[in-house]
């Protein structure tokens, strides 16, 4: 009781206020400054260091071989923990997980004449280096768009060159592009890509009713492929 008492006292009461404030400092306080001046960048997320809200490009060669960075490249920060000073040594997260777009159907020829409508996407995702982040984050406004032109004109040299009613496996196509475009996206664009794929294909309507039209019996031939269309 008289423990009690003397805990409640002026001088107890200053003591517990002392002790209070200094748990609350430490649990809320320096957890909050940590934070603040320490970023965690998590698996599959690249981060590029920014000053006054821009990122900061290279102007001389990394003080750090191993960490590499040439000069005109961004500053890249790896998955784990990271110095920061808000607004003037900051940094801005990148997502580099994989992603996928699709490519507007078109209508392409192969080699023997057929008309092939064509629904393809293909898989991409940002490349976590200096120079590959500069030109996706600084060079490109529309990173989609541009690697889509490079991609479907890739798809469309491909199959310009295959004969057949049927287009090949995707694992073919997949290969052939990847192989006639996968460096020009990644210098143009600054991402990696992945996979190409061909969702769906049909010969086109217009191939089919003028193939019907060239037959020797055409009459039933082309009312049937009309029918069809209609």
């Amino acid at each position: 009781m008289d423990m009690l008492l003397t805990m409640l006292s002026g001088k107890g009461m200053s003591g517990l206020l002392k002790t209070g404030t200094a748990i609350l400092t430490i649990l809320l306080v320096v957890p909050a400054l940590l934070k603040i001046f320490i970023v965690t960048v998590d698996e599959g997320w690249a981060a590029i260091r920014t000053r006054n809200g821009k990122p900061i490009i290279r102007n001389r060669p990394s003080r750090r071989p191993k960490r590499g960075g040439a000069v005109g490249e961004v500053v890249v920060l790896d998955p784990g923990s990271h110095g920061a000073f808000p607004l003037f040594y900051w940094y801005k997260l990148i997502d580099v997980r994989c992603r996928a777009t699709d490519l507007p159907a078109r209508e392409m020829s192969g080699a023997s004449g057929h008309q092939h409508r064509v629904h393809a996407s293909f898989e991409w995702r940002p490349i976590p280096t200096g120079r590959d982040l500069r030109v996706f984050e600084l060079d490109v406004v529309n990173v989609t768009e541009r690697a889509s032109n490079i991609v479907g004109a890739a798809l469309r040299d491909v199959i310009r060159g295959m004969d057949g009613a049927e287009l090949p496996h995707n694992d073919e196509i997949n290969t052939r592009v990847i192989a006639a475009s996968a460096e020009e996206v990644r210098r143009a664009c600054g991402v990696e890509l992945v996979r190409v794929m061909v969702t769906g294909d049909a010969l086109t309507d217009g191939y089919l009713l003028s193939t019907a039209l060239r037959d020797t019996d055409r009459d039933a031939r082309a009312v049937a492929a009309l029918h069809a269309l209609n």
